[in-house]
């Protein structure tokens, strides 16, 4: 695999390209930011921006701390293929603090009960805490100093969810696919990571399909172990439709039938598993 350790050190530039092409001369330096979730969208982004020759000035990755260990790798690897290092930024607290001992102000529940718990649709406290607010106050700190071009990995398929920043990715016209192949092409390919799931974000997210919580009891044991003992000591329940150990009574149970040729969907499933529910959450006589 090749390097671009020519590509670091790039010089600020005076002028701000806008979003509505407008060029506008800024009394402060230009600093140019990309940002990389480590996904294979943000990784493609800034792989092309330098092989292209574009300024950038400084890279972001927000560590939430729930990467899959996969991700950790991948991004030690970017940084050695790219011969630049990246900025690593996180939250005061870790993940298992708010999750297990963080007191919470102004909510009955919260105030009642220790640890933020699990997030949900309802309260994505996780997107706050471990990564909006954390990228907020460094922004705000950069830009005491500089004017700043922020590059976001958003793919051309996903382009809806373009606000006012700036997307190469839609500049491009690369999609989900393109980035992903773009990435393979280079070496990149998260230990398999992409061939397991759909989308490579936090492994315990309660947010995510049912069908990638199956796939991560089968390709990732002790994450799914880890996952059962936090729902096991915590207050609020992993989904609302399940908990971790239902779904493990689940799947267990899916197995089961699959090996014996029988479906598992329709009313003699569900049927089965409630049974099933039932006779795991009985009392012991």
């Amino acid at each position: 695999m090749g390097s671009l350790n020519h590509l670091s050190g790039f010089p600020l530039r005076q002028e701000v390209f806008e979003p509505n092409n407008k060029t506008i001369q800024k009394d402060k330096p230009v600093l140019t930011l990309a940002s990389v979730s480590g996904g294979k969208d943000s990784t493609a982004m800034l792989l092309r921006l330098l092989e292209e020759g574009r300024q950038v000035d400084e890279i972001l990755f927000c560590d939430t701390g729930l990467e899959f260990p996969q991700m950790y790798d991948h991004l030690e690897k970017l940084e050695r293929y790219i011969g630049r290092p990246i900025t690593r930024l996180k939250a005061p607290y870790t993940f298992e603090q708010y999750f297990y001992e963080y007191q919470a102000q102004g909510d009955a529940a919260l105030v009642t009960n220790r640890g933020l718990s699990w997030p949900s649709h309802a309260c994505r406290w996780c997107t706050g805490r471990l990564k909006a607010h954390v990228i907020a106050k460094h922004l705000r700190e950069l830009k005491r100093q500089y004017h700043l071009v922020q590059h976001i990995g958003i793919a051309a398929d996903e382009a809806r969810r373009c606000k006012d920043l700036y997307y190469p990715l839609v500049e491009w016209g690369m999609t989900e696919a393109d980035c992903l192949n773009y990435c393979y092409a280079r070496g990149f390919d998260w230990g398999g990571l992409y061939k397991i799931f759909r989308r490579v974000s936090c492994w315990c997210c309660p947010l995510q399909p049912i069908s990638e919580l199956r796939k991560l009891r089968k390709h990732c044991p002790d994450l799914w172990q880890k996952l059962l003992y936090m729902d096991a000591h915590t207050w609020q329940p992993f989904r609302p439709d399940y908990t971790a150990q239902q779904l493990e009574t689940r799947f267990a149970l899916e197995e089961e039938r699959a090996a014996q040729g029988l479906p598992n969907k329709g009313r003699a499933f569900y049927a089965a598993l409630r049974d099933r529910l039932a006779e795991k959450e009985a009392p012991d006589p």
